[in-house]
């Protein structure tokens, strides 16, 4: 037995400290207790101050294995510039550390960090030099200093406290097994006793606070017995008051019926279970009330209960999200957006696991070294109350996006996260922009793949673009892709989606519909796409600056290079402006030209024509007039059209022309546009004919006036006949007007000037349907003005039987005029002969026929005033009406600039109150 205490590791340390000393090496078992419980005696003191000290050196921590986590440096940077109150330099540094690792640079990141946080302490600690002759204070100051911080988001390691404060200066009277050297005691191995003087008196303070941090680490070795079982001795009280009972908290209690109480431990045990989403023993998930209670049967104090509430909520934030993230990362009709928003929930998700992994570390620490749960080194119910602030401030945020974004997907699941961002909260602000870059990745992808190339995968439509395969090459500009406006995220401008929306399908119109194959790379420089869901973050952030010149850029390039395509390889202009000339009347030669050479076919009975011939017609008014020389291109897509025919329709009414378009110019003039141009056409060739039908009138009372000026009896009707004529051509002159200039050649000046100053096709498109509306609108032929187009066609009616009123008058006056001179010239001749120029039989007989024409003369004229009191009629009504619209008041004023019809009806005349109330706004 006494050769097993020569060789046991409290005698090698004995002599080894006898031999530092210089002092008496071979003091037996029994000198040696009475050296260590006397304190009188000078060498034994010495002997035994160094012991302990060489005790607690060898039981310390000192030179600790590092634990080799870069997040964790990473992380106690940042916080020491938080100390410090530079949050902008952590972000930075945050930032940077971020570049770091998606870089290959570095291999050994993690010892560059911890030789900055070295660098950064070293840099703050006091020089602490000691004289070397103070064998004491070397040891002491070998000793480790002592960290203590508050974590910052997830701070883990050396942040929760692996270090050993202070503890309270009362006797342990409990032993925990061990081996090596922490079996030994520490101060005294024979019993308790007091701490002897040598030991509290020392070569000045420094030597007394040296030996105070020494004992400091001393106390954070574990007791146990001595071969003779006594305890180990206490430290000097630091208290008011040594009572163990005071000093150390008891783990359980009992309640009054003697129930034991549960200790803290086992509920910070089960609290690390539900931070998990894992039922612990005594705090369970209640599924009614949705939430993590503990038993009301379970002996807990109030306060222990309460804060055990407050943090399980941890773990319920933690289910809530980790049900979202598992319900829909296998779902693939969630989209690439709502995976990547799921990806971004796992990284936070981790972030927080990452905690859960040291604070079980921590907690296994202290269960294998035995550490008392009571210190303030130990994990308490408030300590993770502290260091998990954050991260539940963190999971409240996501627990709340996930309720947002319930139901939504693609970009409008980016909305609903672009949403949250906006707070003052800037760590709040920077996680939500880390999600909303992760989420809005593929987005950004989409929009490269789609303004770069053209194409669109986009299989769970998650892009604000969509397409529809079924809609046909001719129709593909105008219903093949259009916007999903709840797709559209809404830190996406409507400009800036309309923009995208016509780049890919200029580019698809490119190589669909023109058949051009210039790689879109030639068309305009392809840009990078995005590399990480970070350069998406940067790039959504910045939509007015570096988003923003690359749409308008794709923009400008591809749109211009589409209408350069458009007009010169297809013609636009040309076929526009044949339009104008062809269609809308424009080339004046070639309409009278083809209205002459037509007449004779136009006055038959519909169903008689045949569109050959009139074909025929056509290109012989094309050889001989103007339109010969404009590009064969439009002359072959001039043609005839017979409209629907109707009972009693003459060729007028269903002749019509008609222009072939096909290709990429039937983008422009559609099929609605070619009906909206065929019904102005319609009109305009009606308002024609009726100027061609009055001119034949007034050539026609021209050419008779003379000839009829030997038949006096006609004087009234024909008068009557000229001022009725007067009137229709003043006002079919006023209408061409009308039509021509206020209509045709403004509408067509703003066309065209809106044509040339276009940026893309649909601006064209848009400007043409603007044109044909207000053509439509002004010449009448809309819902609104169906009433004045009924008028108008009354009055065409009546100018139609005018002519055949006149014709017929002129028809029977002629008749009788030929019948009068060959009476005259018969009696002539027979009198020449010398007989006489009339018998009494034959001048009876033509007085009689004369007499019967005269009866007819009166006939005509009530005929011709029954027409006049129409006609003026139908005018006063279309006047009337004319009134009502303000945009055509002055049409009105103009066909009675006179004022003759108003002064035959008094509804024209305006009341007075209108009168005074026009002058009050003039004035």
């Amino acid at each position: 037995m006494a050769a097993l205490d020569q060789k046991s590791p409290n005698v090698l340390l004995q002599n080894l400290c006898c031999k530092i000393t210089g002092k008496s090496e071979g003091l037996d078992q029994q000198r040696w207790d009475a050296v260590r419980g006397q304190a009188g005696k000078h060498q034994g003191a010495e002997v035994a101050h160094q012991f302990q000290y060489a005790v607690r050196v060898i039981g310390s921590n000192y030179a600790p294995t590092i634990e080799r986590d870069e997040f964790l440096v990473s992380e106690k940077i940042k916080k020491e510039l938080l100390k410090q109150r530079r949050e902008a330099d952590a972000a930075l540094f945050s930032e940077l550390h971020r570049k770091l690792q998606t870089q290959g640079v570095l291999k050994h990141r993690w010892s560059i960090l911890y030789l900055l946080l070295s660098l950064c302490e070293d840099s703050r600690k006091p020089s602490n030099r000691v004289p070397v002759c103070s064998y004491g204070a070397l040891l002491a100051q070998a000793l480790p200093r002592d960290v203590h911080s508050t974590p910052f988001y997830y701070a883990r390691p050396q942040s929760l406290p692996l270090s050993y404060p202070e503890r309270s200066a009362t006797a342990h009277n409990s032993s925990i097994a061990t081996s090596g050297i922490g079996s030994m005691g520490v101060f005294s191995i024979n019993g308790p006793g007091p701490t002897p003087p040598s030991l509290l008196t020392g070569p000045g303070p420094q030597a007394v606070g040296e030996s105070m941090r020494g004992s400091r680490l001393a106390w954070t070795l574990p007791i146990s017995s001595s071969p003779s079982g006594a305890a180990a001795a206490p430290r000097p009280p630091t208290g008011p008051s040594s009572s163990p009972a005071s000093k150390l908290p008891q783990r359980q209690r009992r309640d009054g019926d003697g129930s034991a109480e549960i200790g803290e431990d086992a509920l910070v045990r089960d609290i690390l279970y539900v931070f998990q989403g894992i039922d612990g023993k005594f705090i369970k998930m209640c599924s009614p009330e949705n939430c993590y209670k503990i038993d009301s049967k379970v002996p807990l104090c109030k306060s222990l209960r309460d804060t055990s509430s407050r943090l399980a909520e941890l773990g319920w934030l933690h289910n809530k999200i980790r049900k979202y993230t598992d319900s829909h990362s296998l779902d693939r009709a969630f989209g690439l957006v709502g995976q990547s928003f799921c990806a971004a929930l796992h990284q936070e998700l981790k972030e927080y696991y990452r905690l859960l992994s040291v604070l079980h570390a921590q907690l296994q620490v202290e269960e294998d070294q035995g550490v008392n749960m009571s210190v303030e080194s130990s994990l308490t119910l408030r300590r993770l109350l502290v260091w998990t602030y954050d991260p539940k401030v963190r999971l409240k945020t996501l627990a709340a996006l996930v309720d947002y974004c319930q139901g939504r997907k693609g970009g409008e699941l980016a909305s609903a996260v672009h949403a949250y961002g906006k707070t003052g909260d800037p760590h709040m602000r920077a996680l939500i922009q880390h999600i909303l870059g992760l989420v809005s990745h593929p987005i950004l992808n989409f929009l490269y793949r789609w303004i770069y190339d053209g194409e669109l995968e986009d299989t769970y439509h998650e892009f604000f673009v969509a397409s529809d395969p079924t809609v046909k090459t001719d129709r593909l500009w105008h219903d093949k892709y259009s916007l999903r406006k709840s797709m559209i995220p809404s830190f996406i401008t409507m400009d800036q989606a309309r923009k995208v929306l016509l780049i890919g399908k200029s580019i698809n119109f490119l190589h669909q519909v023109c058949h051009d194959r210039t790689p879109p790379g030639k068309i305009m420089p392809a840009s990078k796409s995005t590399d990480s869901p970070k350069d998406a973050a940067e790039l959504f952030t910045d939509l007015e600056g570096a988003f923003q010149s690359k749409i308008d850029a794709a923009y400008f390039e591809t749109s211009k290079y589409l209408l350069d395509v458009l007009n010169k390889n297809y013609q636009l202009l040309e076929h526009l402006q044949a339009m104008r000339r062809y269609l809308l009347l424009g080339q004046g030669d070639f309409i009278r030209h083809l209205m002459d050479l037509l007449k004779p076919e136009l006055v038959r009975a519909a169903t008689t024509l045949y569109q050959h011939n009139l074909t025929g017609i056509l290109e012989t008014a094309v050889r001989a007039t103007n339109a010969q020389f404009d590009s064969p291109e439009i002359l072959k897509r001039l043609d005839v059209r017979l409209l629907e025919v109707s009972p009693g329709d003459t060729g007028w009414d269903v002749f019509s022309l008609d222009y072939h378009v096909e290709g990429p110019i039937a983008t422009v003039f559609t099929r609605e546009c070619m009906s909206h141009y065929l019904r102005v056409f319609n009109f305009l060739w009606r308002a024609k004919r009726m100027e061609y039908i009055l001119t034949d009138i007034w050539k026609g009372q021209m050419c008779n006036a003379k000839l009829l000026k030997s038949m006096p009896e006609l004087s009234g009707v024909l008068h009557q006949c000229h001022v009725l004529a007067s009137e229709m051509v003043h006002f079919i002159h006023q209408m061409q007007y009308y039509i021509t200039f206020e209509v045709l050649e403004c509408s067509w000046d703003e066309l065209w000037n809106k044509v040339q100053q276009a940026q893309d096709l649909d601006h064209i498109i848009a400007a043409h349907d603007v044109f044909l509306d207000t053509i439509i609108s002004r010449c009448l032929l809309d819902v609104n003005n169906r009433s004045l187009l009924n008028q108008l066609r009354a009055v065409f009616d009546q100018i139609i039987e005018f002519q055949n009123a006149q014709d017929t008058l002129y028809r029977s006056a002629l008749e009788e005029l030929q019948l009068r001179i060959q009476f005259e010239d018969k009696k002539r001749q027979r009198e020449e002969m010398g007989e006489w120029g009339v018998t009494a039989e034959q001048e009876a007989e033509e007085n009689r026929r004369v007499q019967e024409f005269k009866d007819t003369i009166p006939k005509m004229c009530s005929q011709l005033r029954l027409l006049t009191h129409f006609y003026q009629g139908i005018v006063q009504e279309f006047l009337r009406l004319l009134m009502t619209d303000e945009s055509l008041q002055f049409l009105s004023f103009r066909l009675d600039f006179n004022e003759h019809y108003k002064a035959r009806d008094p509804r024209l005349r305006p009341s007075l109150g209108a009168t005074r109330g026009r002058r009050s706004s003039n004035i």
